[in-house]
């Protein structure tokens, strides 16, 4: 806060605050701006939200954590340049995933260096560079390192650039090539001038399981160096030309006496080095880092203007969250078409792009319905992309792919909701006959495998008996709802909707009515102890994972009422781990919850938790994030919950409503613009709601209301009204 002396005139003191305000905010200012009169969202975003964790540390890295990364990349591209959440003072990195939390990638890390590099750079854990952020924002990167090195970088789609600035007479560039995240059995350089470099390297693992990707690269440098060679393990070859094997890589020492700067740039591809060349030429071929910054930032501005909010300059969290919403899928082909298929061969991809990174355990219940609202032709373009990989996979869909992967991480069917998801919110450019097909066989064929992982585990007990694992069931109850909706949405099939309706209310075979909580039971229907076969939940996280037929589980349990207190109990604390029994803001099974008080008569408590959430759980920090982004999983709940709106049944296009945060929220479709206008936005509770200036006495809205646009005018107050939105009831599908 600033005080100024009564000595002051009234125009003095405007003056100094002006003068404050410009030395304040004058080092703040956009490296990069767009035209006057256009909001500039690239630099709006704040990319080290979610880089740390509460726990920060070697041994609880996952405490709250984002694991997002500060660098530069393009929306949805094959490339991160950035340093890591899991060893950041390891450089710069060439590829990374937002918010997936088990150690991977992370290839061809780079570290720039005062002077000249005396011993090998090895494991390229020993130098410490330090780097301290001066600017990270969408599609920019700056740092200094504790020697003093500005490190600067941006990207294109399929290439990084960085632009180092050293301070003395030489300066060294390390590149570890034979490195990644993990550990590295396969890897090769070679450098072929004194500024160029190319070579190959595996993706190492994901979780315990390889990542079974080779990743090409083609780089250079802006200027030759003085001095350069290789290193293997600790033996450094100065003159080296080629190296192998893990723990190698090739260094550039350059003479910057008279050139302080050095660029830098990389092209990539995971088919051939060819490809990766090919890449480069096509999409970086000369030697202009702010062009590449400017270009890139223009495309985030584009995409991050899909949802214009009021005071943009203020909501640095939303856009942060939007930004991570458009990080994943990433286009996996080359700019000649081609990509590496999930049958390990080459393939070609007749229009449009071939996208990998699918985290769909945690994407399906957030991030693809937005995307699906805001960008129907890429979302198609990924349904159909995973449509594919199944196909080459053995014909079932996957769980959780890494690049040609089907990592087996996670559990349910989480493929088949999310296409049943993007196709109701409005991404239909795909074949819905070739997709049902695929949904169908891994629902009703035990045996359906994504190459080596089944795609439903257990389905054999699943189908006969109609119970078994409880967090695993009821995955696969949503997964049958969603199927069921999707042939009726799709085909008009009413008896395969019934027939899918009828098994997604198998869930009822876990309840427990001694207990009154589901539980799991052993195969001859005798209960488990009620703790078992939770995935990162508790039981009564799990308890709410019936989100298409809510009434009927209140019914079960004894009734509004009784629902009202389990949900109070259960928002009594907000940050709960995989153990603990209260609401864990941080994990996908809980996204739903809040809104569940729409279904139980209480809506004006589901707008007092999500404001609850938004502020005590999200901050503008480095920490800021109460869990992992999980590919923007995340970045999609707290879109969201700010807009008013979040989208609850699997399957099923449409929203339970909250209050929105903002005075004006402007989401563009492509039917049209959806208008959301909220009277007192800073008051959490809803007091009168109107759609198109009539009375929307409803806390359900459908798709089919706003798919065209439309105007949602809420009058909103510090005092709750317990009448308002209770006269009509939420959706359930009972069968």
């Amino acid at each position: 806060m600033i005080f100024f002396s009564k000595l002051f005139s009234s125009n003095a003191k405007l003056l100094l605050r002006k003068i404050w305000l410009l030395f304040l905010f004058g080092t703040a200012a956009p490296a990069y701006s767009q035209s006057s009169g256009t909001v500039d969202y690239a630099n709006i975003v704040n990319t080290q939200i979610g880089t740390k964790g509460k726990g920060h540390g070697k041994h609880e890295q996952y405490l709250e954590a984002g694991y997002t990364f500060p660098g530069a990349m393009s929306p949805f591209g094959m490339v991160q340049f950035t340093t890591t959440f899991f060893n950041e003072d390891r450089g710069f990195v060439i590829n990374q995933m937002s918010g997936a939390g088990c150690e991977h990638m992370g290839n061809m890390p780079l570290i720039p260096l005062d002077g000249v590099l005396k011993v090998s750079p090895d494991s390229m854990t020993t130098f410490k560079p330090g780097f301290k952020i001066l600017r990270s924002v969408a599609g920019y990167y700056k740092s200094e390192s504790n020697q003093g090195v500005i490190s600067e970088l941006g990207v294109t789609t399929r290439t990084g650039m960085g632009r180092f600035s050293f301070a003395n007479n030489q300066g060294s560039i390390i590149i570890g090539t034979g490195i990644n995240a993990t550990k590295i059995t396969e890897a090769s350089v070679k450098i072929t001038s004194s500024k160029s470099f190319e070579g190959y390297a595996d993706g190492g693992q994901f979780c315990g399981s390889p990542a079974h990707y080779k990743i090409y690269f083609v780089a250079e440098f802006s200027e030759p160096a003085s001095v350069y060679g290789t290193w293997e393990g600790a033996s450094l070859r100065p003159s080296g030309k080629a190296a192998e094997g893990e723990n190698s890589g090739v260094y550039f020492t350059f003479n910057t006496q008279v050139k302080k700067k050095v660029l830098y740039k990389v092209g990539v591809s995971y088919v051939s080095l060819e490809n990766a060349r090919q890449n480069l030429k096509a999409e970086n071929n000369a030697w202009n880092f702010d062009g590449v910054v400017s270009k890139t930032q223009s495309a985030w501005n584009k995409y991050l203007g899909k949802i214009e909010v009021s005071k943009p300059a203020e909501a640095i969290q939303f856009y942060t969250g939007l930004y991570h919403v458009f990080t994943h899928p990433n286009i996996y082909n080359d700019v000649n078409g081609e990509y590496m298929g999930a049958d390990y061969k080459v393939h070609k991809v007749s229009k449009g792009n071939y996208y990998t990174a699918f985290s769909n355990w945690d994407t399906y219940r957030t991030q693809v319905q937005l995307i699906a609202m805001l960008l129907p032709g890429e979302t198609s373009e990924m349904v159909n992309s995973i449509m594919t990989f199944a196909e080459q996979a053995g014909g079932g869909f996957p769980r959780w792919v890494l690049n040609s992967t089907e990592t087996g991480i996670m559990q349910g069917d989480p493929t088949s909701i999310l296409v049943a998801n993007a196709y109701a919110f409005g991404a239909k450019g795909f074949d819905p006959g070739r997709a049902l097909k695929i949904m169908r066989r891994g629902a009703e064929d035990p045996e359906t495998k994504s190459q080596k992982e089944l795609t439903r585990p257990m389905l054999r007990q699943y189908l006969e008996k109609g119970y078994m694992h409880a967090s695993m069931m009821l995955e696969y109850t949503s997964a049958d709802f969603a199927i069921g909706q999707f042939a009726l949405q799709a085909f008009n099939d009413s008896d395969l909707y019934h027939k899918y309706l009828k098994r997604a209310q198998y869930w009822k075979n876990l309840y427990n009515p001694e207990t009154t909580w589901l539980q799991s039971r052993n195969e001859d229907g005798s209960w488990k102890p009620y703790n078992h076969d939770w995935r990162e939940l508790s039981y009564k996280g799990y308890f709410w994972m019936i989100p298409y037929n809510w009434k009927s589980l209140i019914d079960t349990i004894g009734g509004k009422e009784v629902a009202e207190k389990r949900l109070d109990e259960l928002f009594s604390k907000l940050n709960a781990n995989y153990h603990e029994e209260w609401f864990a803001s941080g994990n996908e099974p809980d996204f739903q919850v809040p809104w569940a008080y729409n279904w139980t008569g209480q809506p004006y408590k589901t707008q007092n938790v999500v404001r609850r959430i938004i502020k005590e759980q999200y901050s503008n920090r480095p920490n800021g994030l109460p869990g992992n982004d999980d590919l923007g999983a995340m970045g999609a709940f707290y879109v969201f919950a700010n807009i008013g709106m979040f989208p609850v049944i699997p399957g099923v296009g449409g929203f339970s409503i909250n209050s929105p945060s903002f005075d004006e929220v402007k989401i563009h479709l492509s039917r049209g613009t959806l208008v959301l206008r909220g009277e007192d936005a800073g008051k959490p509770y809803i007091t009168n709601l109107k759609l198109n200036g009539k009375p929307f006495d409803n806390t359900w809205i459908s798709w089919k209301e706003i798919e065209k646009g439309g105007t949602l005018t809420f009058k909103l107050s510090d005092v709750p009204d317990k009448t308002w939105g209770t006269q009509t009831a939420p959706p359930s599908y009972d069968y």
